[in-house]
C-alpha cells in the first residue's frame, strides 16, 4: 500500500507526534508498504525513513501555503491513503478539501489537539478557534475515514471541546520502539558529560519547557523534598520553545535549589536514552498530555514515572503500578516524589521490572504500526 503522511512539521524539537510517526513510517517501509511525508517545512536535512517532500516556506503560525494543495492536486492520486496528523493549522484544511473532491480516503490523528483543557486555559483563543470550527476543522474531522486517538481518555475527552462534534472514532495503540541496548553505558556517557550528576539520584523532566507541562510545579515539589536527600538532582531537559526558561531558572534561585537542577536543552540520540538510563524516575506533571511519547520511552527503558492525572494514559500506569499519578498541581507532583521516596530497594525494583513488562505489551511502536493499517483497512474494533 502506498501511503502519504500530512503534517505541519517534521522537525524533531516539535515532540511526541512527529517522533512517534518517524518510528511507525519506518515499521510500514520495513513491512513492504511505501510511505511518503508531505510537509509545511521548508527545506532542511533530515534523517526520516520515508521520502520527505517539504513545501514550505509557510506563512505566520497557521502554516498558510497554497503549494501544498496545488500540490495534491497533481499528485494524490498516485496513493492509496492519506494520513493527516494534527489540526488548527493549514495543512490538514487543504488536504481535506482536494481529498474529499477526489473521494479519496483520509485519517485524522488529533494528538490531544481538541482536549477541552485547552478551552479552559485559553478562552480567547478558543473562541477564535469556534470561529474557525464550522467551515475548518469541522469538517476535516467529519469527512475523515477515521478520525484516531491514542487513548480512550482523549477519545472522550475530545467531544467536550465543540458542541458541532461529528467523526468516526477509533483508538489506536500509540508509544516508541524499544530503546538501545547497553543501558549502563549509555546512562555513564551521559554522567560524564554532566560530572555533577554523578553519585545523585536523578529526577528526568524530558520534554518542551512550556507552562502546559507543569514545570513551575516541579521545581516547588523538588524544593519540598530536597532536605529528605542531599543526592536528589533534578535534569530539566528539553527545548525552551516560549522562552519560559529564565523564569524557571529564577524561580528555582528563589526556592533555593539552583544547584539542584540541571538545564541541559534538547537531548537527542544517545544523549537522550542515557538520560532516560541514569535517571531513577521520570516526571511529567503536565495539566494536558494526549499521549506521552516520553513516558513510554522512560518504561522502555524501565525507568518508573511521575506523572499527573492530565497525561491521558494515567490509568494503565496507575493499573500496570509502574509509577504514581497526582494531580497537575504543586502538591500533586510532591505527593508522587514522595511516595516515590518511601520505596524500599526491593519495591523499587520490581517496579523497575514492571516498567519494561508495561511497555511492551502496552506502548511498543510495532502495535501502534500494526493498528494503523487495520484502520486504514476499515477494522475498527
Amino acid at each position: 500500500m502506498k501511503l502519504l503522511r500530512i503534517i505541519s512539521s517534521v522537525k524533531p524539537e516539535n515532540g511526541g507526534p512527529i517522533n512517534a510517526a518517524r518510528e511507525i513510517d519506518k515499521i510500514l517501509v520495513e513491512s513492504g508498504h511505501t510511505v511518503e511525508v508531505l510537509t509545511l517545512d521548508a527545506h532542511f536535512d533530515i534523517d526520516y525513513p520515508a521520502k520527505v517532500h517539504f513545501m514550505g516556506p509557510s506563512l505566520f503560525g497557521y502554516g498558510l501555503n497554497f503549494k501544498i494543495g496545488n500540490w495534491l492536486e497533481l499528485n494524490a492520486r498516485h496513493y492509496d491513503f492519506f494520513i493527516i496528523n494534527g489540526l488548527w493549522q493549514y495543512h490538514g484544511f487543504a488536504a481535506r478539501r482536494v481529498l474529499h473532491k477526489l473521494g479519496l480516503p483520509y485519517i485524522v490523528y488529533t494528538h490531544g489537539m481538541l482536549d477541552p483543557w485547552f478551552k479552559h486555559e485559553y478562552p480567547i483563543k478558543h473562541l477564535k478557534k469556534w470561529l474557525y470550527w464550522p467551515w475548518g476543522e469541522y469538517r476535516v474531522l467529519r469527512d475523515a475515514h477515521t478520525v484516531v486517538f491514542t487513548s480512550e481518555e482523549e477519545k472522550i475527552r475530545a467531544r467536550e471541546s465543540f458542541w458541532m462534534y461529528r467523526a468516526n472514532e477509533a483508538v489506536t495503540a500509540y508509544g516508541t520502539s524499544s530503546p538501545p541496548g547497553k543501558g549502563a553505558a549509555l546512562a555513564q556517557g551521559f554522567l560524564e558529560s554532566h560530572p555533577a550528576l554523578t553519585g545523585k539520584r536523578v529526577v528526568l523532566f524530558l520534554s518542551r519547557i512550556h507552562e502546559k507541562k507543569g514545570c513551575d510545579h516541579l521545581l516547588e515539589a523538588l524544593a519540598q523534598v530536597a532536605g529528605q536527600d542531599e543526592r536528589l538532582h533534578l535534569v530539566m531537559a528539553g527545548p525552551d520553545q516560549g522562552g519560559w526558561m529564565q523564569t524557571l531558572q529564577a524561580q528555582a534561585r528563589q526556592l533555593g535549589i539552583e544547584h539542584r537542577v540541571t538545564w541541559p536543552g534538547m537531548l537527542q540520540g544517545a544523549a537522550k536514552w542515557g538520560a532516560f538510563y541514569a535517571a531513577e524516575v521520570f516526571c511529567l506533571p503536565s495539566h494536558q498530555e494526549n499521549f506521552g511519547v516520553v513516558v513510554a520511552e522512560a518504561l522502555a527503558c524501565g525507568t518508573p514515572v511521575l506523572i499527573s492525572n492530565k497525561v491521558n494514559i494515567w490509568r494503565e500506569i496507575e493499573a500496570d503500578a509502574v509509577g504514581f499519578v497526582g494531580d497537575d498541581t504543586a502538591a500533586g507532583t510532591l505527593h508522587t516524589l514522595q511516595r516515590w521516596l518511601l520505596l524500599g530497594p526491593q519495591s523499587y525494583a520490581d517496579m523497575c521490572e514492571r516498567a519494561k513488562v508495561c511497555f511492551t505489551q502496552r506502548f511498543h511502536i510495532q502495535r501502534g504500526a500494526q493498528r494503523l493499517m487495520e484502520i486504514v483497512r476499515g477494522r475498527q474494533a
